[in-house]
């Protein structure tokens, strides 16, 4: 640590505030909030560092800078407007910022409702962000035609309508616009319309369908036909967009369904709008982050980021974990609702929870997605490879892995597997089984030798490719086994580790402590299914061997008959059960007159 980041660590003030670190470069790297500066940022200088990004982070730290706040809430807006406009390194960030349209109704006589990227702080009303343009422009249309919301960008003033400076267009004449550019609908009216549409941005299509029934009957009442008429041919229309919004909650709340998908430094994030318990928008947020962020720093990031000004929030925000600093950012949601907000995060099997898992899996998707398309750019190799090298710490791409397993019972027929997953995938064709032929008794380390040996002997011998990474089921014992013959072979720069199948911990040569690998990432995932498939190979191949065994056996007490034929017979027929049905002539035709009368006899009961 420097001296002057040294003397600013010692004179911090107790204060709420932002903090800023700097590199060697003068480039601001990360920046936080903090209800006491003192503290917060002293932690991070502690010697128990708990993270591996937070210890890369603070080794670059040369500079700080800090910005002081009246409250935790104020310091919490400032940290997500100056995270917005730096980009630090090594905050979580959002990839797409300001490429998603908004929906925007502007502060006018005769408001214009129009989708917009741009922002402008004028009393223009906005709903969104929309990450499905195409389905926002078809909705928008749709609900300007059943309300008529006038087209045209004029700016419609009184004085204008007085001195006629504007003319209708064909929109009036085939009932698109009631004309407000000719006086032709008063303010009010217009205005009413314009509200109207505003309920349906905001998911209160049914509580609008009882209104203009309302108005409906009440035209009708009065005879006003032909304005009740108009009513009705609304209320139609805007039914069936109503019914197209399907109902997933009964209790008819407001609620966002928030759950992220995060691998590496790809993070993608799902919003699900419920309005009066009808699913009416679906958001999705793509952001970057440092390799094993916390849960609880991507979530809170993903709130800071979506609820902006214009985001309108809900009663009751479903979540998957609670976000840092829960507090500061419920009481900054609370400072914009209409109503009380509050976290939920569901635990047991409830509509929550089944919401939240169908919000999870439309967050997985689109994860995979963003990986197809690097995966694409990196010319179709599977992004797992890369996850798997990254949590190794390989100095290749493993995109051909072999894996080896014993099975045995109480050290008898003795068996081993070998399977092959070339580019993620499994390679069949290159499988092997291994009969275990010097080993006496349950001796799975030994057995472990004599299997790399017989392996990696041939490898050399007939020159063929060698993995780019060996694995073994399970622990440092067949671990140091395989490392001691590869050693004995005098082979060089290999890649080896043991999956132990308890806490699925992975062991590493020279390291005594076992590595772990989040539970979420699919490089752990692509481990245990190569050590299940490598598992299931031996485990068959074991069973077959002991069927054949136990078959043999019964074969050859009978007198006369030795190994050879009983072999020959269970060949020849298939099993063991269709050597005792088979007739004296079907038995004659494999082993011969003698010894099929014996069998035949034996069995002849």
């Amino acid at each position: 640590m420097n001296e002057l980041l040294n003397d600013k660590l010692e004179n911090l003030p107790s204060l709420p505030g932002i903090y800023q670190f700097l590199n060697e470069k003068g480039k601001v790297i990360y920046i936080g909030k903090a209800k006491n500066l003192k503290n917060r940022v002293r932690s991070y200088f502690h010697k128990c560092i708990d993270t591996p990004k937070t210890e890369i982070l603070v080794s670059k730290i040369e500079d700080l800078q800090i910005i002081v706040t009246n409250s935790e809430i104020e310091a919490l807006v400032l940290e997500n407007n100056l995270i917005k406009e730096l980009k630090p390194r090594y905050n979580v960030l959002l990839k797409d910022d300001k490429s998603f349209p908004y929906i925007r109704v502007t502060n006018e006589l005769f408001p214009q409702i129009f989708p917009t990227r741009n922002i402008i702080k004028d009393g223009s009303r906005y709903f969104g962000p929309y990450t499905d343009v195409k389905n926002m422009r078809s909705s928008l249309r749709l609900i300007t035609k059943i309300f008529r919301i006038r087209s045209c960008k004029f700016d419609i003033t009184q004085d204008a309508i007085e001195k006629k400076k504007i003319k209708i267009c064909l929109d009036y004449h085939i009932k698109k616009c009631e004309g407000p550019c000719e006086g032709l609908v008063n303010a009010e009216r217009y205005n009413s319309m314009v509200n109207q549409a505003v309920k349906v941005f905001r998911g209160k299509g049914d509580e609008l369908l009882d209104e203009l029934k309302k108005l409906m009957l009440e035209a009708s009442s009065r005879l006003e036909f032909e304005k009740a008429a108009e009513l009705r041919d609304r209320l139609e229309q805007l039914q069936v967009y109503t019914s197209k919004q399907r109902v997933v909650s009964a209790d008819m709340e407001d609620r966002d369904i928030i759950s992220a998908a995060f691998e590496g430094k790809d993070v993608s994030a799902t919003i699900l709008n419920i309005r009066s318990g009808k699913l009416v928008g679906k958001r999705q947020l793509t952001l970057s982050a440092e390799v094993n962020e916390s849960a609880a720093n991507i979530y809170s990031a993903v709130l800071k980021f979506y609820y902006d000004e214009f985001v309108e929030v809900p009663k009751e925000i479903i979540i998957e974990f609670e976000p840092e600093d829960s507090d500061a950012l419920l009481e900054w949601l609370n400072s914009r609702a209409v109503r009380k907000t509050s976290f939920t995060i569901p635990q047991r099997q409830s509509e929550a929870k089944s919401l939240l898992v169908m919000c999870k899996q439309n967050a997985i998707l689109a994860l995979k997605e963003i990986q197809l398309q690097k995966m694409k750019k990196e010319g179709n190799i599977p992004y797992v490879l890369s996850a798997l090298q990254r949590d190794l710490r390989l100095k290749k791409l493993p995109r051909l892995i072999e894996c080896f397993d014993n099975s045995n019972i109480q050290g008898s027929d003795a068996v081993a597997s070998m399977v092959v997953f070339e580019d993620g995938k499994p390679k069949k064709s290159l499988y092997r089984k291994f009969i275990i032929k010097t080993v006496e008794g349950p001796d799975d380390f030994a057995s472990m030798r004599e299997i790399i040996r017989r392996r990696y002997s041939r490898v050399v011998e007939d020159k063929l490719r060698f993995p780019d990474l060996i694995m073994v089921d399970g622990g440092k014992g067949q671990l140091s086994s395989a490392v001691e013959i590869l050693d004995e072979l005098k082979i060089k720069n290999y890649e080896i580790i043991g999956l132990a199948k308890r806490l699925e911990e992975i062991f590493i040569p020279g390291n005594s402590e076992a590595q772990s690998i989040p539970k979420t990432s699919s490089s752990l995932k692509l481990l245990q299914h190569i050590r299940d498939e490598a598992h299931r190979f031996a485990i068959t191949f074991h069973r077959e061997r002991r069927s054949k065994r136990t078959f043999l056996t019964e074969l050859t007490e009978i007198k006369g008959i030795g190994e050879k034929v009983a072999q020959k017979l269970l060949t020849g027929l298939g099993s063991l059960e269709a050597v005792k049905k088979a007739s004296e002539e079907e038995l004659l035709k494999i082993v011969g007159k003698a010894k099929a009368k014996l069998i035949f006899d034996f069995y002849d009961v």
